[in-house]
């Protein structure tokens, strides 16, 4: 992935969606007013469409649905449905646990084959499963639990190689990572190709593999539990033998920017997007995802933090963040009952309070500067007074609005993402309110991308 000098961005920008914009750890509204519910999530791209399929953790722990996902600027996901949804009994049934699942194409039968991690409450049986569809956000045809070879499975990943076969990548605690072949269908494992043994301490697991060239790349995090870690990448030509030793890809002691791989988008064959999970293990609905470019020469990766990152048309390049402006909430117009109230961790140690409920409070930005017409990704920073999830109704420039999601933000602010079309100069109004007497959460500020 390469750096794009201030120049080439510019340049970008006329072939970029506006300035839609990637913001890790944020929370990300989609369209049905909801935050995005694909945790442990792959992709898989046909026709140009993005289709990203995850874990819907909005009933917690146990088992709801696997979600699926579609993006054509993996900005914007909009819901299309679930693949599979929790029955009243078997191994879809309640308190069940399905996790990391990931579906790939198999040209052969013409099917889309779902692997996912099938468990009970207490992590006992360390299986895997597997499903088939006929189209990729279709319903899903349950097959099978089971587990591969005759082994443990808990975290694991799949791997379509350039000659069609695929690969299920799994872990267990007593003979490490492996790679596993599958039948001709997908639906069965057949031999082990590689395994990481435990010696040393090489114990890794959330496997996500991708082939860039003619160097297949592993990557996968440290066991901690849910807990971030250190994550790890290891490198070689050939599936079955000559990995080079573990290597960590983001800077020391950030833990990865505190989140676990769950899956590695290519974008071109020198070129890839890091896709993890940032684990609220108290509250895993509002688990966040850190999607960054990875830098990649050779066979030499690392990966640096940003607030937010801009996908360029072909996602095989990246632009750096854009210049911001800046717009306080307690320096708005207030509606209703809202208020200052103190904060002490905001930009001005006062926050917009009293979004919404009964007395109906609103805050209403004015003169906001763009300075093109069309869409761009705005963050709202805010903070939430419990651990509860709040909503808002945002309405840009008198329209209807849209409901936006804020999810457990309750130390420091954190952004919500506001995707909406903006005009050219300093006329663009936003106004923040409640919706049906519920509460929003405290405003901070705006963060209005300036191109």
């Amino acid at each position: 992935m390469r750096f794009l000098s201030i120049a080439l961005a510019a340049a970008l920008s006329r072939v970029a969606t506006a300035s839609l914009q990637v913001v890790p750890g944020g929370t990300w509204t989609t369209p049905d007013g909801q935050h995005l519910q694909a945790h442990g999530a792959g992709l898989i791209e046909l026709n140009g469409t993005y289709y990203m399929v995850g874990e819907d953790k909005s009933g917690g722990h146990s088992f709801s649905n696997v979600n699926c996902y579609s993006s054509t600027d993996l900005v914007q996901w909009k819901l299309e449905g679930a693949l599979l949804s929790r029955t009243g009994s078997g191994d879809l049934g309640p308190n069940r646990v399905v996790e990391r699942p990931k579906v790939i194409y198999n040209d052969k039968t013409r099917k889309y084959v779902l692997w996912m991690h099938m468990d009970s409450s207490n992590y006992g049986e360390a299986r895997v499963a597997v499903a088939t569809g006929d189209t990729v956000c279709g319903k899903y045809q349950y097959i099978r639990s089971f587990q591969p070879l005759g082994r443990e499975s808990r975290d694991m990943g799949l791997f379509k190689d350039d000659d069609g076969k695929g690969y299920l990548l799994t872990e267990d605690r007593n003979y490490g990572l492996r790679i596993v072949a599958l039948s001709d269908d997908f639906l069965t494992p057949t031999t082990d190709v590689f395994s990481w043994k435990l010696e040393g301490g090489n114990r890794v697991e959330a496997p996500a593999m991708v082939k860039l060239g003619n160097t297949y790349f592993m990557f996968a995090s440290m066991m901690t539990g849910w807990d971030a870690n250190e994550n790890q990448y290891t490198t070689s030509t050939s599936l079955g033998s000559g990995w080079s030793g573990w290597k960590k890809f983001a800077d020391s002691g950030s833990k990865t920017y505190t989140s676990q791989t769950t899956y590695i988008l290519k974008t071109s064959e020198t070129s890839a997007i890091y896709m993890g999970d940032r684990w609220m293990k108290d509250n895993l609905m509002a688990s966040t995802y850190i999607w960054l470019p990875l830098s990649i020469s050779g066979t030499s990766v690392t990966m640096k933090n940003f607030v937010s990152w801009v996908p360029t048309s072909n996602f095989a390049s990246w632009q750096n963040p854009p210049a911001e402006n800046s717009y306080e909430a307690e320096q708005a117009s207030y509606g209703g009952q809202a208020r200052n109230v103190d904060c002490s961790p905001c930009s001005g140690k006062v926050a917009a309070g009293y979004i919404g409920g009964p007395d109906r409070g609103s805050v209403t930005f004015s003169g906001i500067r763009s300075d093109i017409d069309g869409l761009t990704t705005i963050r709202i920073k805010f903070l939430n007074g419990d651990s509860s999830p709040r909503y808002a109704n945002v309405r840009v420039n008198g329209d209807a609005g849209r409901k936006v999601a804020f999810l457990q933000a309750t130390g420091n602010p954190a952004s919500s993402t506001l995707h909406a079309n903006l005009k050219k100069g300093s006329e663009n109004t936003i106004v923040i309110e409640g919706i049906d007497d519920g509460w929003g959460p405290d405003i901070d500020r705006l963060m209005v991308p300036v191109q």
